[in-house]
């Protein structure tokens, strides 16, 4: 499927087809696409936890209040934000670049992220969003639907993956095969509105 093709058709299916499955060639495919998402100083800093257990999911299921999808959909992926990404070992995201690169690089991240817990957080989530939507578009592309979700208790979430200290569940994302299509589109605001030139 074409790029705007695919961003055209997405839509977040909230019913899925509970037999459905997704190869694991095509897992890997869509996978392969995330990892090559963008993140500030390339730290890397989402983590992907893929629920396969069913007794899991359905208490997943029970912390996103009873939301079918997450136990219908073939795939649920747990979105969860690396706050300590830029701190760990952060040669290993340029080991591929030169010295001079390296020497410049390593000490900028130390200093833009170094004690400061908010921009920490809020670079992990800006990461695990434009992931999510990075696995979303290759979803589409191949054909599967998906749906992106906020509506569940991520301290609920985290005890039941056992979220080490240091990470934050940013978000869910299920993958599979749509049973019913979405709604037709609520209402876009017009690009007058939202597009801004130089200034509010």
């Amino acid at each position: 499927m074409e790029i705007f093709e695919a961003i055209e058709n997405r839509r977040a299916i909230k019913h899925y087809d509970a037999s459905a499955t997704i190869p694991e060639n095509d897992f890997d495919k869509l996978m392969s696409s995330v990892l090559l998402a963008p993140t500030s100083y390339n730290i890397q800093n989402w983590r992907f936890v893929r629920v396969k257990d069913k007794a899991l999911r359905e208490k997943v299921k029970e912390a996103a209040w009873g939301q079918v999808q997450v136990t219908d959909a073939s795939e649920l992926i747990i979105f969860c934000g690396y706050l300590d990404a830029w701190s760990d070992r952060p040669e290993r995201y340029w080991a591929n670049a030169d010295d001079k690169t390296q020497s410049v690089l390593l000490p900028m991240i130390e200093s833009f992220y170094s004690g400061k817990d908010q921009l920490q957080r809020d670079e992990a989530m800006r990461s695990c969003g434009i992931a999510a939507q990075t696995l979303m578009l290759a979803a589409k592309a191949l054909g599967y639907d998906t749906c992106p979700m906020i509506g569940f208790d991520p301290d609920a979430v985290a005890k039941l993956i056992n979220l080490p200290k240091g990470y934050v569940v940013a978000m869910l994302v299920v993958i599979g095969k749509a049973e019913k299509p979405a709604r037709a589109r609520g209402g876009q605001l017009p690009m007058s509105e939202v597009v801004i030139k130089n200034q509010f």
